[in-house]
């Protein structure tokens, strides 16, 4: 199998089987997403312990490229403190536009370095955003 067809089988699966796509009980902030270009609309729900995420959810419809962006996404943040995450949201938004990212750097976003091919399309980039802008703005809102 080649990079590529892994890449989308990832994709896919994160679509098709999100693990994150779900309620959580008592989130800590709540807040809406959306892409009015293509009609994305999530609600993501972040618990924190201090200044660790402890538990993430997303509910809401769109297209399969936002669903498993945002299901990878919250499968990167658990567990990591706010500016570790901030940091992935860096990383990601850079890779999704284009930036030229390290080995270590792609390492680094696990699964998510398989909407790396997003940045050549470029009217699908903010469908792989949404997620990770919702939560970039949940985190900078509650510093």
């Amino acid at each position: 199998m080649d990079l590529k067809s892994l890449y989308r089988e990832i994709v896919n699966e994160h679509n098709l089987r999100p693990s994150h796509k779900a309620a959580i009980e008592n989130p800590d902030v709540v807040l809406r997403g959306v892409n009015p270009s293509c009609g994305d609309d999530i609600s993501l729900q972040l618990k924190f312990d201090g200044n660790v995420i402890s538990d993430a959810g997303f509910v809401g419809t769109g297209c399969a490229i936002s669903q498993a962006s945002a299901d990878i996404m919250i499968d990167n943040i658990i567990g990591l403190e706010k500016e570790e995450a901030l940091k992935q949201a860096e990383l990601f938004m850079g890779m999704i536009k284009g930036e030229v990212l390290s080995e270590n750097q792609f390492d680094e976003l696990g699964e998510a370095a398989a909407l790396q091919d997003i940045s050549h399309m470029p009217a699908r980039v903010k469908c792989a955003e949404l997620g990770w802008r919702t939560m970039k703005e949940i985190i900078d809102n509650k510093k």
